[in-house]
């Protein structure tokens, strides 16, 4: 079971790449509560349910020559279908990107994808997917550019406050 909520960042010494999210946050004044949790808390909704937020996916994608990137952020309980997205955004096909592009344009590794590593994406390579039932949620999880441990953060905090200190736009979907 995971354990305590925090309202600040860690006391010890994280990564950079987390370290990194904790500095643009607190810049932005943005407030965010935190759950750490171990690996057998994977896979399972105890994460969520503690801190009383939607499960989400979020996944790099590309076109075919991968000369476009895309992050889709859907409900975890919701199938990606290619052909849905596909269909909406105008793009033949997509395929998910390349280890090497997660770690160039997020920073981050396979697993820890989110909405927080578009920070890194200074040139805005990254086209912003939001599924709008993510967009309906009073509040959005997301990983801290690392997979053990989860923030809940205002959604109007990061539509309104973090996406346009990175300079990203998003498209509304409907997976």
């Amino acid at each position: 079971m995971p354990g305590t909520i925090y309202s600040v960042r860690p006391s010890e010494k994280r990564s950079a790449e987390e370290e990194a999210v904790y500095d643009v946050l607190e810049m932005l004044e943005i407030p965010f509560e935190r759950l750490d949790w171990s690996i057998e808390d994977a896979g399972t909704d105890n994460v969520y349910d503690t801190l009383g937020i939607m499960r989400l996916k979020n996944l790099l994608l590309c076109n075919a020559q991968k000369t476009k990137f895309y992050l889709l952020v859907m409900p975890a309980s919701v199938p990606f279908k290619s052909n849905v997205l596909s269909k909406q955004l105008g793009t033949p096909r997509f395929s998910f990107a390349p280890e090497e592009n997660l770690r160039e344009l997020l920073h981050v590794k396979p697993g820890s994808a989110s909405i927080l590593g578009l920070h890194n994406d200074k040139d805005r390579v990254v086209n912003l997917c939001i599924d709008e039932r993510v967009l309906e949620q009073e509040y959005y999880g997301c990983h801290p550019c690392v997979n053990t441990t989860s923030l809940k953060i205002k959604t109007d905090d990061i539509l309104n406050k973090f996406l346009t200190h990175t300079g990203h736009f998003y498209t509304i979907v409907r997976m």
